[in-house]
């Protein structure tokens, strides 16, 4: 089989699923993984070039059942998306170990994971990482402690991965979303904070999943192919315009 392989990971819904539509119209054969198994069933239906995977990306031995299957069903591997991740937001002093530790299971553990798996056949492909962080791990803001943590974890291991595997020919980047359109934002942001986004974000509006995956797509092709180790931000300019938003400060 000579088509290419991307596996992406959260990718029942949101920017995973977008990003995953976007391979495929670019000729791509999916691997689409999520935890959530009623949810990737919904969106994988009907997508006959994917194969689904209802499985954990912070349990190491999911991870090595991931690339397993992955090797079995379609022999190769050129871009993996480490996009799956906990949003998860509260206070310094709500944050107890555990809550801190679900965040970085996912968001953190989840990425080393699956980039160490992933190794073996994107050297055999000379394929490229993207993995998913956030505008929350370039700048502060409060209730973030410990997904803006993580996020910022990530951005550095992206470094480490392109300093490491760049002589077998695999490119590892970053890219950094700000405030998206998701269901999930819409359903949480009131009015007041879309307000206060957009007057902080130099496009003066969210941006789309389609628009995150356009960039990460991009950077798995041929067209970035001396791209790597870098971090772009896909947020409107909103890291250039300061810290924080009055309506997500407590009190």
């Amino acid at each position: 089989m000579t088509e290419k392989v991307a596996l992406v990971t959260g990718a029942a819904r949101g920017i995973g699923l977008a990003t995953t539509k976007l391979f495929i119209e670019e000729g791509y054969r999916v691997v689409m993984v999520d935890r959530d198994g009623d949810e990737l069933a919904a969106a994988s239906k009907g997508i006959n070039s994917a194969l689904p995977l209802n499985l954990d990306i912070s349990a190491p031995e999911q991870v090595d059942e991931m690339i397993e299957r992955t090797q079995a069903h379609f022999g190769r591997l050129d871009a993996l998306v480490n996009n799956a991740g906990v949003a998860d937001f509260g206070p310094i002093e709500g944050t107890d170990f555990k809550r801190w530790r679900t965040v970085m299971e996912t968001n953190l553990d989840g990425v080393f994971l699956c980039s160490q798996a992933a190794t073996p056949l994107l050297k055999q492909s000379k394929g490229a990482i993207v993995n998913i962080a956030s505008i929350s791990g370039l700048r502060a803001s409060t209730l973030r402690v410990a997904y803006g943590t993580s996020k910022a974890a990530v951005i550095h291991l992206t470094e480490q991965l392109a300093a490491e595997l760049g002589e077998y020919g695999i490119r590892a980047n970053c890219v950094a979303p700000g405030p998206v359109r998701t269901k999930l934002a819409m359903a949480v942001h009131t009015q007041d904070i879309i307000d206060a986004y957009h007057d902080a974000i130099p496009l003066n509006r969210y941006g789309s999943e389609d628009e995150i995956a356009n960039v990460i797509v991009f950077l798995c092709s041929p067209k970035a192919s001396y791209v790597t180790g870098q971090l772009i931000s896909v947020d409107g300019g909103f890291e250039s315009t300061g810290i924080g938003l009055p309506s997500l400060r407590s009190g």
